[in-house]
């Protein structure tokens, strides 16, 4: 089990930003000897689950694109849901984003940027997102059972008490729409819509936009979320 939880934390490190890595450089990274993470490194190469390059570095192995197909093959309600999700950012001209509930933290699984303005490097690339600041935690946490998040305070607008959070929550769930306005990124504003599948709710679709845009559009953009 050890071997095991040691590999999920080495292939963690290979994210969007540091797609890359070296022996040595993960090893000092880790604070681990380079011999043992180099047998990792090996045998997570020889599984496929990791790729050595040329120079010797490592990065993720073309098989994981596998296991997401076979994942997202396994959910009933994605291949749907992410089409409406693209369709709603065309629509809106704004980014789109699909968030799912994992061990009670919001993970966006989807973004779609069809806001002709924003240029790439502005887009949120971030994979877990703060439940109390955000609106896809807000409706995840909404209609499910779950002991309230950790209140971190990220802006002057984000929620930082237990009583505000549940006031929030009655509230989307009231009126099944949920909105993050400046709570957890100044300038950027978010809705989102619960998504159920089957009479279960399996996840969030939404849209992100600067708070310009979304003070002028704001009744607009309600209503077309809500009739998606």
């Amino acid at each position: 089990m050890q071997s095991l939880e040691k590999a999920s934390l080495i292939l963690k490190y290979f994210t969007r930003e540091k797609p890359v890595w070296g022996v040595r450089e993960l090893a000092r990274k880790l604070e681990m000897p380079r011999s043992s993470l180099h047998l990792y490194l090996q045998t997570l190469a020889k599984l496929q689950w990791l790729r050595r390059s040329e120079n010797g570095s490592y990065r993720l192995s073309w098989r994981l694109l596998e296991f997401s197909e076979q994942l997202h093959h396994s959910l009933g309600w994605y291949g749907q849901a992410r089409e409406k999700m693209q369709h709603l950012a065309a629509q809106t001209k704004t980014v789109g984003v699909l968030c799912v509930l994992e061990e009670n933290r919001v993970v966006c699984i989807d973004r779609f940027n069809a806001d002709p303005e924003l240029e790439f490097e502005h887009i949120q690339t971030d994979v877990y997102l703060p439940a109390n600041a955000t609106a896809a935690g807000k409706v995840l946490y909404a209609f499910q059972a779950l002991n309230a998040p950790t209140f971190e305070a990220f802006t002057p607008n984000t929620i930082t008490t237990p009583d505000e959070w549940q006031t929030e929550l009655e509230r989307v769930r009231k009126q099944q729409i949920a909105y993050s306005i400046e709570e957890w990124i100044p300038g950027q504003c978010a809705l989102a819509i619960p998504v159920f599948f089957e009479g279960k709710l399996e996840a969030t679709l939404g849209v992100q936009l600067p708070l310009k845009r979304y003070l002028l559009e704001r009744q607009g953009l309600r209503k077309v979320l809500l009739n998606v």
